[in-house]
C-alpha cells in the first residue's frame, strides 16, 4: 500500500477543498478527487468517500455510479482510494466493493480482442480520458501487467507521431479517430498517470517498463511545452488557437512535473516550468476557492468550473510540496 504523507495547508489549499467537497460528482470526478485526498494525505476523507462510492455501486460491481450509468473506465478512477481505505479499515462493505470492482475491470467490461477496456459501454471507443482511470487502479491492486498492457494499449490507439501528441477518441469498430483533436485535458490525463504508474510499479522488478513510461513522459511534454504559451495557458485544444483558453492542464502538467522530479525522471530544471503553471492556475482561483476558465463541467465545451480542475489544483499543491522531500 503506497502511502501520502499529509500536506501543509496553505489558504488557497483550505479553499479548494472546500470548493472540490461542495461539488456534485460523477464517477470520475468522484474518483479524482478522492486520489487528490489520498495524496494530500486525508485519511478520514478518502475513508468516507470510499463508503460513498460503494454505497452508490452497480450491480455489475462500477462504484460511483450516479448520472452517467455507461462509463466503462470511469468508475476505477475510484480504485487506488478505495484500496487504500479497505486496507486501512478492513471493513468488508469496503472490501467487497473493492474486489467487485476489480472484478468487473479484470473480467466483465466490454473490450477488444486484445483485451483493451473500452470508454463507453454504447461505443467501441477508447477515450485519453481513460489513461488515468484504469491503469493505476490495476497497478495499485498488484494488477502490474495488466495495468502496462491497457495503458500501452491506449497509447498504441491514440498517439499521433506527427504531432507527438495524444489525440482525443478512436473508434476501434470503425479503426479511425471519432475525435482526432489533441484536447489538453486528454493529454494531462495522460501525463498524470505516467506519474502515478510510475509510482505504482515496482522499482526493481519494472525497471524497464518504468524507464519506457518515462520517455513517454518526457516526449508528451516536450510536444506540450512546445505549445505552452509562456505568457498564461495552453489552448483547450492545445494546437488551435481559435480553441478557448483552459487552466487545468496547466495544473496537470505541473502536478507531473513535480512528481516527475520526485521519482526522478524528469530533470530539476523542469520545475521552473511547473512553477510558472502553478501560477497562472493559482491566478485563477476566486474569493470561494473554484479554480476559474478551466475545462468547463458539464459539457467540456466552454470555460467554467469542474470537480476535475479542483482536484487537480490539489493535487498539484501536494506534488509541489514533495519536490525534494520524497
Amino acid at each position: 500500500m503506497k502511502n501520502y504523507k499529509k500536506i501543509q495547508k496553505t489558504e488557497g489549499i483550505r479553499k479548494a477543498e472546500i470548493a472540490l467537497l461542495s461539488t456534485q460528482r460523477h464517477s470520475w470526478e468522484q474518483g479524482t478527487a478522492m486520489q487528490a485526498f489520498l495524496e494530500m494525505g486525508e485519511e478520514d476523507i478518502v475513508i468516507a468517500m470510499a463508503f460513498e462510492a460503494v454505497n452508490r455501486m452497480a450491480e455489475d460491481g462500477r462504484v460511483a455510479t450516479i448520472g452517467v450509468t455507461d462509463a466503462i473506465t470511469d468508475p476505477c478512477s475510484l480504485g487506488e482510494g478505495l484500496i487504500y481505505a479497505c486496507e486501512r479499515t478492513g471493513d468488508s462493505f469496503l472490501c467487497e466493493g473493492r474486489d467487485r470492482l476489480l472484478e468487473w475491470a479484470l473480467k466483465k467490461a466490454p473490450r477488444n480482442e486484445e483485451g483493451i477496456l473500452y470508454h463507453l459501454t454504447r461505443t467501441k471507443e477508447f477515450w485519453s480520458d481513460s489513461f488515468y482511470m484504469l491503469p493505476p487502479f490495476l497497478a495499485a491492486a498488484g494488477y502490474y501487467q495488466e495495468g502496462l498492457k491497457q495503458w500501452n494499449g491506449y497509447w498504441r490507439a491514440l498517439y499521433d507521431e506527427k504531432a507527438g501528441l495524444l489525440c482525443h477518441m478512436w473508434d476501434d469498430e470503425k479503426k479511425s479517430f471519432s475525435r482526432a483533436a489533441h484536447w489538453g485535458t486528454g493529454n494531462g490525463w495522460a501525463l498524470a498517470s505516467i506519474a502515478r504508474m510510475i509510482g505504482l510499479l515496482p522499482e526493481e522488478e519494472f525497471k524497464e517498463e518504468r524507464e519506457e513510461l518515462a520517455g513517454k513522459g518526457r516526449l508528451l511534454l516536450d510536444h506540450l511545452l512546445i505549445l505552452w504559451k509562456r505568457d498564461g495557458r495552453f489552448y483547450d485544444v492545445v494546437d488551435n488557437p481559435e480553441s478557448f483558453e483552459e487552466t487545468n492542464l496547466c495544473q496537470m502538467t505541473a502536478y507531473t512535473i513535480y512528481r516527475g522530479i520526485s521519482q526522478g525522471w524528469l530533470d530539476a530544471s523542469c520545475k521552473t516550468f511547473g512553477d510558472e503553471m502553478r501560477k497562472r492556475a493559482g491566478e485563477k482561483m476566486n474569493d470561494y476557492g473554484f479554480i476559474r476558465e478551466a475545462c468547463g463541467a458539464p459539457d467540456f465545451n466552454k470555460p467554467g468550473y469542474s470537480p476535475e480542475a479542483q482536484a487537480f489544483y490539489l493535487l498539484m499543491e501536494s506534488a509541489f510540496q514533495s519536490v525534494g522531500i520524497l
